[in-house]
């Protein structure tokens, strides 16, 4: 007599969801050179600016507090450029393809590596804020406007992180998902991260003036700095929410596309 077959039963999206965050976060801790390079490069490039470049653009010695919040987004950006490479390594090395053969909800992998990427840009956000302070950053910011400036912080490690997921779906191997991912690397280098926009060429303002990073650094140093607008803490809001809905829009049709609708 023959022992009927039993269909299996998905397992939730919750549960799928939590084994891939502790997959992505057990990989994350077995790289541990990208996490300290995800902390030094931040934190030399704060070092090199404070201390080699900081006097001829700011005499007066308060450029810390300024180049500070760009350091962070610079530390922020290129810590989930990673995530790029990780879920483009996912993508070709099969493993996949073995998921689909299992009762999840395979794009939970992706999931996986976006949060396990936020909790390491957090960690070292934190270091290199702390290495900040110990430089001279000193913030007038009271408990609300740091709540404040965290939230965005996290806001744009997460937005992000989803935009640099999605490169790694469309990208045909690890290597190319890093250097499409370094471009965008270069974003901070034309807004307010560094100097002050009026300062550039006039072409290069409009730039400046008309892309993502501009609004939220400008968010968070008015946040941390006493000298914060509405405008520019909705704007930044703004453009993190857009990039972030549009990142996971384009995240589930890629996924699909190369690795079917389970």
């Amino acid at each position: 007599m023959m022992t009927p077959l039993t269909s299996t039963k998905p397992a939730s999206v919750w549960v799928t969801n939590a084994v891939f965050i502790g997959r992505g976060i057990r990989l994350s801790l077995r790289n541990v050179e990208a996490l300290i390079m995800a902390i030094m490069l931040p934190v030399m490039l704060m070092l090199l600016f404070t201390y080699v470049f900081g006097g001829a653009i700011d005499p007066s010695g308060n450029y810390v507090n300024y180049v500070v919040p760009g350091i962070i987004l610079l530390c922020a950006g290129f810590g989930s450029s990673s995530t790029a490479v990780v879920v483009a390594e996912d993508m070709t090395n099969g493993i996949i393809d073995r998921f689909r053969t299992m009762p999840i909800r395979c794009l939970s992998v992706v999931t996986g590596h976006v949060v396990a990427s936020l909790a390491r840009n957090l960690f070292a956000t934190g270091v290199v804020i702390a290495v900040a302070l110990l430089v001279g950053f000193r913030p007038s910011a009271n408990l609300l406007a740091w709540l404040g400036a965290l939230g965005i912080i996290v806001l744009f490690i997460f937005a992000f992180t989803w935009l640099f997921a999605a490169i790694g779906l469309v990208t045909g191997s690890p290597s190319s998902a890093s250097g499409y991912g370094f471009i965008l690397l270069f974003l901070p280098y034309l807004s307010s991260a560094f100097v002050p926009i009026e300062t550039m060429p006039s072409w290069l303002r409009g730039v400046a003036n008309n892309q993502p990073i501009t609004p939220v650094i400008e968010a968070i140093r008015g946040l941390l700095n006493g000298t914060s607008t509405p405008t520019n803490v909705w704007l930044a809001i703004g453009w993190c929410l857009a990039i972030l809905l549009a990142s996971i829009l384009w995240s589930v049709i890629a996924f699909r596309r190369k690795a079917g609708r389970r």
